[in-house]
C-alpha cells in the first residue's frame, strides 16, 4: 500500500484559522497513489451553511460531493475549512454549489466529479442544485447520493 505524500501541506496537523471567505480558503491536494484505478471518493457535508445575499439570513444545505480521482485527492481538512468559509458568505444556492464544484475541478482535474446541493427551504421552497463534469465513466459503481426529495429533511 503506497504511503500518501503529505509534503507541502500547510494545514494538516496544524492549528488553522477558519478562512474568512471562500476566495481566501486554501484547498490542498495530495497524490492519489492509485492512478489508473477508478474509485469513487465521496464527501458528505450535512450541515453546510451560507448566507442569503439579499437578507443576510442563514441558508442550510446537505452537500454530497462524489469524484473519481485522476492524479490527486483533495486533502479533507482543507476541504472542511473551505466549506466552513461559506458560513459568512452571501451567495445564492446555485452560486455556492457550482462554485464548490468548479474549485474542486480546478484543483484536482478529476476524471469525473459531481456535487449535489440539497438546500433546505427558503420561502417554503427547497432548492436542489446539481453540477457534474460530464457523464460518469462506464463500469464504475456510483451510488445514489442518498438524499430524499424534501419531506422535512433531517
Amino acid at each position: 500500500m503506497p504511503k500518501t505524500d503529505t509534503a507541502g501541506l500547510t494545514q494538516l496537523g496544524q492549528t488553522t484559522a477558519v478562512p474568512t471567505s471562500p476566495e481566501d480558503a486554501q484547498l490542498e491536494r495530495v497524490p492519489y497513489g492509485h492512478e489508473g484505478t477508478q474509485a469513487v471518493v465521496r464527501f458528505t457535508a450535512p450541515e453546510f451553511t451560507s448566507l442569503c445575499p439579499m437578507t443576510g439570513q442563514p441558508d442550510f444545505a446537505h452537500l454530497v460531493i462524489d469524484y473519481i480521482p485522476g492524479k490527486w485527492l483533495v486533502e479533507s481538512k482543507s476541504l472542511k475549512l473551505f466549506l466552513f468559509s461559506f458560513r459568512n458568505h452571501g451567495a445564492f444556492h446555485e452560486d455556492c454549489t457550482i462554485h464548490i464544484g468548479k474549485r474542486l475541478v480546478e484543483l484536482l482535474d478529476p476524471e469525473w466529479l459531481r456535487i449535489g446541493g440539497y438546500w433546505y427551504p427558503r420561502g417554503g421552497i427547497p432548492i436542489d442544485v446539481f453540477f457534474q463534469t460530464g457523464p460518469a465513466p462506464e463500469g464504475v459503481w456510483i451510488p445514489d447520493q442518498g438524499v430524499a426529495t424534501y419531506r422535512g429533511r433531517g
